[in-house]
């Protein structure tokens, strides 16, 4: 029986994951690498004082993530980041893994295996304004998608309809409504039949744009591949779990309307930073 590589011996067998968003977007993207490391200790953490990320400028983010997460890593000691927040990757991602001396996986809008799905080479990208207006997108649409129409829409309103959904509420039908005519409308030749969803918030809401969509649609998002990657770079690894502590910025009051949502994925350890 091969035995798997030893840990190497500055990661102690309880460090977490970390998991970073402006909110509870990101809860995607831990779900899908909890399927995959079912036994891996977790820490999610919120930028709930800096939502939202979508309307901020560069700058802005590429300040604010950096130096969270430095705060973070100095608090948690995590093995890997994850930074499940297509705005912040698409922004920040160079600062931070020239700042931090550990693997930090990205979160990037997942034109590439759209492509791959959409069969008459019209593809729509919802993501926030931040990101839909970045040259990393047009990069992706070049390199995997040259042959087809890339439509961008950005609507920063799923992001809180998202969070909304999250807190127990109902979010107003015609936030998905003008989302969906947000891309429709630009529409050439033929219709959509692909809808990459650039914002971790989003798949949360999937079934909201189902139904403004009225008609059969692929949606994509990057999950699956991002947890696959997680996988990968800890592979052999030994993980002594510790639970699932979610942590966010601002007030702790602000925690509190998303406690059911959290408990009912495991988490039972809530702070503040």
């Amino acid at each position: 029986m091969t035995q798997s590589p030893p840990l190497p011996p500055d990661i102690a067998p309880d460090a977490p994951l970390l998991f970073f968003d402006s909110g509870v977007g990101g809860l995607t993207v831990l779900d899908a690498a909890r399927l995959a490391l079912p036994d891996a200790p977790i820490v999610y953490a919120a930028d709930f004082a800096g939502l939202p990320y979508g309307e901020k400028t560069e700058a802005e983010i590429g300040a604010r993530v950096p130096a969270l997460l430095g705060r973070l890593v100095e608090r948690y000691r995590p093995r890997l980041i994850t930074i499940a927040c297509n705005t912040a990757s698409t922004i920040a991602l160079p600062q931070v893994r020239a700042a931090l001396d550990l693997p930090v996986v990205g979160t990037v809008p997942a034109i590439k295996p759209a492509s791959e799905l959409s069969e008459n080479r019209v593809i729509g990208v919802l993501g926030t304004e931040a990101t839909v207006r970045q040259p990393y997108v047009t990069n992706l649409a070049q390199e995997f998608a040259s042959d087809a129409t890339i439509i961008r829409f950005g609507a920063p309103e799923l992001v809180r309809a998202a969070e909304m959904k999250l807190r127990g509420e109902v979010p107003d039908p015609a936030i998905f409504d003008r989302a969906v005519h947000g891309l429709v409308s630009q529409q050439r030749a033929l219709p959509i039949d692909t809808v990459v969803l650039a914002c971790t918030h989003f798949p949360l809401v999937q079934d909201e744009l189902a139904a403004a969509f009225g008609r059969p649609i692929r949606f994509v998002h990057g999950a699956e591949g991002i947890a696959r990657r997680i996988a990968y770079l800890t592979r052999g690894q030994a993980f002594v779990g510790n639970g699932l502590r979610f942590v966010a910025t601002g007030p702790a009051s602000g925690i509190e309307p998303y406690v059911p949502a959290l408990s009912q994925r495991g988490f039972s350890s809530f702070d503040t930073l």
